[in-house]
C-alpha cells in the first residue's frame, strides 16, 4: 500500500481500534487462478508480542483448503468519505484545488491456519456473537438455539486463525492541506450523514495531532 509519511499510522492502538470496530475484512488470497477476495468478519487476538485474526468461512467454501499455510491479505476499511474543493477556503483566493477522497484503512499480512476442531469453533461463534450482540437490549446467545440445531452448524463452517506478522494503516485524513483548509473540511463534513460526520472526526483528531 502507497502511505505517504503524512497519511501513515503505525501506532498498534489506533490500527487495533479501527480492526475492532470494523471487523468486516476483506481476506485477499492468491491461488492458479489468480487473486481472490473474501469478505469475513474477524476478531483481533492480542498478546503482549503477538496478534492474530480469527473467524470462520462455510466449510463449502475453497478458502479453508487452498489457503491452509499460506500467506494472506487482511484489508480493514474505516471510515470514508469524499471532500469537495468547495470546502477549502483557499478556493476563493486561488481556485488551486480538486476533490479527493478520503479514507482509513488497515492492512493486516499473516498466515491462514484453518482449525476444524468444534470446542475451538464453538468458542470463537460465542465470542463474536457476545461481541456483536452486547449493545442490544435483549442479546442474542448461542445457548438461546438448540444445542443439536448449534452442532448442525458448528458442522457447515472450518474456523480460521491468521498470526499477524506485519500491520500497516493509512489515515488519510486532509493532514496534507494547509489548517483552515481542515478546518473548512471538518465544517462541511459535520453537517452530513453519519458516514460524513465520522470524516469529520478523524479530520479533527488527525488535525490536532499536528497542531
Amino acid at each position: 500500500m502507497y502511505a505517504p509519511k503524512h497519511f501513515a499510522v503505525d501506532d498498534p492502538a489506533l490500527l487495533h481500534g479501527l480492526m475492532r470496530t470494523y471487523p468486516l475484512a476483506t481476506l485477499v488470497t492468491h491461488g492458479p487462478d489468480g487473486l481472490d477476495a473474501n469478505h469475513v468478519p474477524l476478531v483481533l487476538r492480542t498478546a503482549e508480542a503477538s496478534a492474530s485474526l480469527v473467524g470462520h468461512v462455510a466449510r463449502a467454501n475453497p478458502l479453508w483448503q487452498a489457503h491452509d499455510g499460506e500467506p494472506v491479505l487482511c484489508i480493514f476499511q474505516g471510515p470514508d468519505h469524499y471532500v469537495s474543493p468547495s470546502a477549502y477556503p483557499t478556493k476563493l483566493e486561488t481556485g488551486k484545488v480538486v476533490p479527493t477522497w478520503n479514507y482509513a484503512v488497515v492492512h493486516a499480512h499473516g498466515i491462514l491456519r484453518a482449525v476444524e476442531d468444534r470446542d475451538w469453533l464453538h468458542g470463537l461463534v460465542t465470542e463474536m456473537t457476545h461481541h456483536q450482540e452486547a449493545a442490544l437490549p435483549m442479546p442474542w446467545q448461542v445457548s438461546d438455539a438448540p444445542d443439536d440445531y448449534i452442532e448442525r452448524m458448528l458442522g457447515a463452517i472450518v474456523g480460521i486463525e491468521i498470526e499477524v506478522t506485519r500491520l500497516t494503516g493509512k489515515w488519510k485524513a486532509s493532514q496534507n492541506q494547509p489548517a483552515r483548509n481542515r478546518e473548512g473540511v471538518v465544517e462541511s463534513l459535520s453537517t452530513g450523514n453519519e458516514a460524513a460526520r465520522a470524516m469529520a472526526e478523524l479530520v479533527e483528531s488527525r488535525a490536532k495531532e499536528l497542531a
